[in-house]
């Protein structure tokens, strides 16, 4: 275990259900909520949603399993590097709150020995955050299961942590073969797998990705022609760098060789505060 202290705040933690309803509310869009996407047509310039619902531009934003992205295509046959995760959120009790030591100022990460993912346990005041996520999606349960179980023996969750976990996936960033732009459409966030490679974070490149998308839509004047679009994946690319798809596995070290490398740079304190923390996680070095 390292610990690593910083003099100054470096990140915060919020809930999903509370940030997302930030930026919902701060939006001003107009809402139709609780309507699943039954349906999806082209006719013309102009897109039907659910036999209901006409517009001229689209945005895929529904994560990994989008509809848009799903009517757009483009996934390869071939595999995938495709990250899976389950999670709980949940509040703590008086009687967990004294048990749990996770301290609410200093997320945990524990990094899977074969270093195919990591899990983590964030404390959000009274809510604890636990979860896994792996490139390798075989066995997840059990690797979740084995994780809990290691957090119990260590005292660092309460002994009756909830069983109910909340599964996800998305796609890495330079790994997903998703189209991203169309005539009149175009995807943002997991939809559009944008997620870092080295931490599977999401968050930032789906606002960052929005953003981006928001100021080419603008741009475009009416006008939402794949061309007048296009400029949206460059955009990313210069934000994010060059798509390169890597075939599952492409290039990984053998296992042993990553077990024996990934421990002795996990257990180097300068290595996981300056690479690890400050640049795969925190991204210190890009700009806003």
């Amino acid at each position: 275990m390292i610990e690593l202290e910083y003099r100054r705040p470096v990140s915060y933690g919020i809930r999903r259900c509370e940030f997302d309803d930030y930026l919902l509310k701060r939006s001003g869009a107009r809402l139709q909520l609780h309507q699943r996407c039954e349906s999806i047509a082209r006719e013309q310039n102009e897109w039907i949603v659910n036999d209901r619902y006409r517009s001229a531009m689209l945005v895929g934003a529904g994560g990994h399993f989008c509809p848009v992205a799903q009517w757009l295509g483009g996934d390869s046959p071939a595999p995938t590097p495709v990250v899976a995760a389950q999670e709980i959120e949940f509040p703590l009790d008086e009687r967990q709150q004294a048990e749990c030591q996770v301290a609410g100022h200093r997320p945990e990460l524990t990094f899977c020995r074969d270093l195919m993912g990591y899990g983590w346990c964030f404390r959000k005041g009274n809510y604890l955050n636990v979860g896994l996520g792996r490139e390798d999606r075989h066995r997840l349960s059990e690797h979740v299961a084995a994780f809990c179980e290691h957090l119990k023996r260590e005292g660092r969750v309460p002994r009756d942590l909830p069983n109910k976990f909340r599964g996800h996936a998305y796609l890495l960033y330079g790994h997903s073969p998703r189209k991203l732009v169309d005539d009149g459409v175009l995807l943002v966030g997991d939809a559009a797998g944008l997620a870092y490679a080295q931490s599977g974070e999401g968050i930032r490149p789906a606002i960052e990705s929005g953003l981006l998308a928001a100021d080419v839509i603008l741009e475009a004047a009416g006008d939402f022609g794949r061309c007048r679009l296009e400029s949206y994946r460059r955009r990313l690319q210069a934000r994010f760098g060059r798509q390169r798809p890597v075939p599952s596995g492409a290039g990984r070290a053998p296992s042993a060789f990553r077990q024996f490398l990934g421990g002795r740079l996990l257990a180097n304190r300068w290595f996981v505060r300056r690479v690890v923390v400050e640049r795969w996680f925190l991204h210190g070095e890009q700009k806003p």
